[in-house]
């Protein structure tokens, strides 16, 4: 190992690049099926647009003295999701693939649940489970491209990040409601 130099020549790299360059990003070195990426990254999107929506309606619909701080923290998350959603959509055509937005399937596709409900400590524990789900998916989803796609690891792992953040915001929403609003 110590013999051999930490980057390939300059000469090799220009001559690698100039391969296949329609396919953008992809490079032979990339080390993944880029297929079954663009599949992953899909699953994620539409569980972002999931979140997006759920976080969107109980923003609405919420009511009642308690509802001000729980609507602004819903909005927030609603426009993170937005933005998660877009980072996906902008990898998944660095990639090579097409984001699918298509309505058709999204529940299917999504990792976690549309929950309708009109009880607002109902909507913050549905959005509690749901950045749950979305934590324990997004580890599985940032180890998979950990051998292969450092990029989309690290997208994924900024996501997960801020996914962690709103389930200590929906936590703290819940522990600062009065006790008889939670049973």
């Amino acid at each position: 190992m110590a013999n051999k130099p930490f980057l390939t020549d300059v000469k090799t790299l220009r001559s690698r690049a100039r391969q296949h360059i329609e396919e953008g990003a992809v490079t032979p070195t990339y080390g993944g099926d880029t297929k079954a990426a663009i599949k992953v990254l899909n699953d994620a999107l539409a569980t972002e647009i999931v979140c997006v929506l759920r976080y969107k309606l109980h923003y609405f619909v919420a009511k009642g003295i308690h509802a001000g701080p729980v609507v602004d923290e819903f909005l927030e998350h609603a426009n993170d999701e937005q933005r998660h959603a877009d980072m996906i959509s902008e990898r998944i055509v660095q990639l090579g693939g097409d984001p699918n937005l298509s309505p058709e399937g999204l529940l299917s596709r999504s990792h976690t649940e549309y929950v309708t409900t009109d009880q607002l400590v109902q909507m913050i524990k549905e959005n509690l489970v749901a950045e749950r789900i979305a934590i324990d998916s997004y580890r599985e989803i940032a180890a998979y491209f950990a051998p292969f796609d450092p990029t989309s690891r690290k997208m994924i792992e900024e996501i997960l990040a801020e996914e962690e953040s709103h389930a200590d915001d929906l936590a703290d929403l819940l522990r600062g409601l009065p006790a008889d609003l939670k049973h």
